[in-house]
Formats: structure tokens, C-alpha cells, sequence
């Protein structure tokens, strides 16, 4: 076990009430990591951008339900809200961005303020973060959590860690939109940081600050000619302007420093991210987790982090309990040869979508 201190933070909102009782236990369970905290952050934030139309949306008295269920079950330690208080935003902004900006939600809706509130709540040397849509696999006998640890420690030029994009391919590769490069030391570097799912030394993560602060386009052209400092400036005087992603502004941070991001190559534990939030997925998603946990996909799947829900559908009876069953049984990534070797140094493909 490696030896630190490490706390877990999910964060919780009405939209992800159709999910929430069956993803964060899962999500627990995939980590297989004794955590010294486990913390619920609920966004109790009035909804806004394209939030403001996603499905099976419930009330606050649900969701604190809910969460305070998955507490009392065990699952988490902690369910604490999300401070939306005026002299909090004014400090950690400051810390953050180096300035009191208004707002605390992205242009989409994506909570900004409750992302770095998880940041600063734990009292642990290391955090795991995950978004509670998020569906990971483990092997029973692996944690990615105390692998990423190791990889921090031993690599201080990573910022942070996540696990494998999509399930592991036959020959190794990953598909992304955006510039990557191989490490030989077991993981892949990037320049563009992935808010969804993250593991991060606390401290080190601290040298990145202050974030510039990124503003989406204004309507007056003459207002995107500005520089960001100046907008900022015109934001808190006006209130006016929408802040771009957390993960781009985190982004831009490391394109000026010698800081990456890595993700793990090792296929022992790989995400995936739901797009849809139909009802076809919410009456496959116990079956899409039990599968998951198995280590069972579909190989349409393979390499690919979004689900790709038309090729999980009709989901085949009994195939992961098959597979577990079976004397030869071996997780699919140990079937066919992997040639990592085979990569070409640098590769620009597919990404994982922002927020």
C-alpha cells in the first residue's frame, strides 16, 4: 500500500438523480481504495446553461435523500454542500484565479466554485475526484488510485492521473482528438486536463494557481479583443460574461508550464463516459455496470471513452457471468497480445468531449 494520505470526492446535482444510488457505489467499489474521506459535494446551486434541460431532473430535498441514503449505507463518510457563500467564492477565487470573480458555474452550467470546493475540502496529501456519471472498471486485485499514487510520486512533472479512456484496445491504442505522447514509464502525457475523473497531489497542484480565468465569446467583438484581465475585471464590475470549463482554464495552465497530464496505459482499470441520459440507458445501466465490473464490452466499445450505447443494446444474457464462470476465464485486455511498442511517439485523434 502506498504510503499517503488519500481523501475521495464525488460530486453530486438534481440532474444526476436517474443515476446517482446505482453510479456511486459503483464508482466506490472500482476505486478498491481505502480512502481516508469520502465526501457527497452537492451542487444546491439554482440550474443553469444545458443542465437546465437535462432529464429526470428532481427537487434538493431528492437529491440530499439520496445522498444521506448512500452515507447511511456506508457508501460515502460525508455529504456536505457546496458553499456558495460570498466571503468563500471571494477567497478561494482569489487563491484560485488571483481575483473575486461573480460567477460559480461555467457557461454550461458545470459547477466551477463546487469543483475547486472539492479541492480544498480534503485534509489528505492526495484526491480523487470522479463526476457521479462516470462508470469505471477494476480488477478485483488492482487500484488504480494507489498505481496513480506511485505514478505521482515518481513523476513529478505530472499534475494529475486518471485511468484508462475507454476500455483497453487489442493493440494498445486510444482514440483522442487531441496531441498526446507516449511515457515509457507506463502512461501517456497530455497538455489538456480532463475535469471529469481525477487524481491529484493536493500540493502540487497548488503551483498551477492562479488559473487565468477564460471567458467565453462576448456578442461585441470589440469586448473579445480585451484581455482576459480586463474582462474579469468588467465581469465583477457588471456581472456580465460567462466563464469557459474549469478543465480548459486548467489546460491552459499547463501549456505554460512543464506540468502534463497523465492517463494510465495500464488496462486493469479504464472509464467510461454516458453521453445519453435516455430512458433506453437508464433501464440498461444496472446490466452496463454489472458488465463493466466484469469486465465485459462490447468491441465496438474498445478504445472509445463515451459509451456507445447502440452497441451495448439488446444486452446479451448472462455473457459476463459467463465469462466469470469459465475455468480459462481471463479479462479481455489479456487475450490478444498488446504492442504498446507499436505506437507512433505522438498521435493527434479523439478526445474526451469538454464539459
Amino acid at each position: 500500500m502506498v504510503s499517503a494520505s488519500c481523501s475521495l470526492s464525488i460530486l453530486a446535482a438534481r440532474t444526476d438523480l436517474p443515476f446517482l444510488m446505482q453510479t456511486v457505489p459503483h464508482i466506490v467499489r472500482g476505486c478498491n481504495f481505502q480512502f481516508r474521506d469520502r465526501l457527497l459535494a452537492v451542487d444546491t446551486a439554482p440550474l443553469s446553461g444545458d443542465k437546465v434541460n437535462r432529464p429526470g431532473i428532481g427537487t434538493l430535498d431528492e437529491l440530499h435523500q439520496c445522498c444521506h441514503q448512500l452515507k447511511d449505507a456506508g457508501v460515502v463518510d460525508r455529504v456536505v454542500d457546496i458553499d456558495y457563500s460570498e466571503s468563500y467564492r471571494k477567497k478561494v477565487y482569489r487563491k484560485h484565479f488571483g481575483f473575486p470573480i461573480r460567477n460559480s458555474h461555467n457557461h454550461k452550467g458545470y459547477p466551477i466554485l463546487g469543483t475547486i470546493f472539492s479541492i480544498e475540502n480534503p485534509q489528505t496529501d492526495y484526491l480523487v475526484h470522479f463526476d457521479s456519471d462516470m462508470l469505471l472498471h477494476s480488477e478485483p486485485d488492482y487500484s488504480w488510485v494507489e498505481a496513480g499514487i506511485k505514478l505521482l510520486q515518481q513523476n513529478p512533472d505530472v499534475i494529475a492521473v486518471r485511468p484508462l479512456t475507454g476500455p483497453p484496445t487489442s493493440d494498445g491504442s486510444i482514440h483522442q482528438r487531441v496531441a498526446y505522447e507516449y511515457d515509457p514509464n507506463g502512461f501517456y502525457r497530455f497538455k489538456f486536463f480532463s475535469s471529469r475523473v481525477y487524481l491529484i497531489d493536493c500540493k502540487r497542484f497548488e503551483k498551477l494557481l492562479p488559473l487565468p480565468a477564460l471567458w467565453r465569446s462576448y456578442n461585441q467583438k470589440i469586448l473579445n479583443r480585451l484581455p482576459n484581465g480586463i474582462k474579469t475585471i468588467l465581469n465583477y464590475l457588471t456581472n456580465k460574461g460567462q466563464l469557459d470549463s474549469w478543465e480548459v482554464m486548467v489546460s491552459r495552465r499547463l501549456e505554460e508550464t512543464h506540468y502534463v497530464r497523465a492517463t494510465m496505459e495500464s488496462p486493469q482499470a479504464w472509464t467510461i463516459h454516458p453521453k445519453d441520459r435516455n430512458p433506453e440507458f437508464l433501464e440498461a445501466l444496472p446490466d452496463i455496470i454489472k458488465y463493466i465490473e466484469a469486465g465485459w464490452y462490447p468491441m465496438a466499445q474498445a478504445g472509445y471513452y463515451d459509451l456507445d450505447l447502440k452497441s451495448w443494446l439488446p444486452i446479451p444474457a448472462g455473457a459476463a457471468e459467463a465469462e466469470q464462470k469459465d475455468k480459462n476465464w481471463k479479462p479481455i485486455w489479456l487475450r490478444t497480445p498488446i504492442k504498446y511498442q507499436a505506437y507512433p511517439k505522438i498521435q493527434t485523434v479523439e478526445t474526451e468531449p469538454k464539459n
